[in-house]
């Protein structure tokens, strides 16, 4: 249970690692980049690059609740995790317009991906012991 833990918070990490950077070097390039991120117009640098920085230090933390798998460092990371993905999620359901159905339809599975995969970690999570284990072993 541990490794799978260990492995959904290292995926999330490196997600939030790659977004995060992106949005904060390139701002522009994601905005103009990622379907569906230019439906809600004018384009900002300002906020996109806060979000990138704030990004990064949610990868900060899932990476160390993947390096040092303790139930409550990894429950917080996914609290935290989940404290953006469901408003993200709700955010976007209700303004898919402008989108095709194709681009429409993938955002909804991935950001509806974005919620269930951190509930099951958190659901493994919480069985956890409350020992950190080691680095090395699953």
């Amino acid at each position: 249970m541990t490794a799978l833990l260990r492995v959904g918070l290292a995926l999330l990490a490196a997600v939030e690692l790659v977004l995060g950077a992106w949005t904060l070097v390139a701002p522009a390039g994601f905005y103009a980049t990622v379907p569906t991120v230019d439906l809600t117009p004018p384009f900002s640098e300002h906020p996109f690059r806060d979000f990138g920085g704030a990004t990064l230090g949610l990868a900060v933390v899932l990476g160390a609740a993947a390096l040092w798998v303790e139930r409550r460092l990894a429950v917080v990371a996914l609290v935290a995790y989940l404290a953006f993905s469901v408003p993200h999620l709700v955010f976007h359901l209700g303004h898919l317009g402008g989108a095709g159905t194709g681009a429409a339809a993938a955002l909804v599975v991935v950001l509806l991906t974005s919620v269930l995969v951190p509930l099951a970690l958190l659901g493994v999570a919480l069985r956890l012991g409350s020992a950190p284990a080691p680095v090395g072993r699953a």
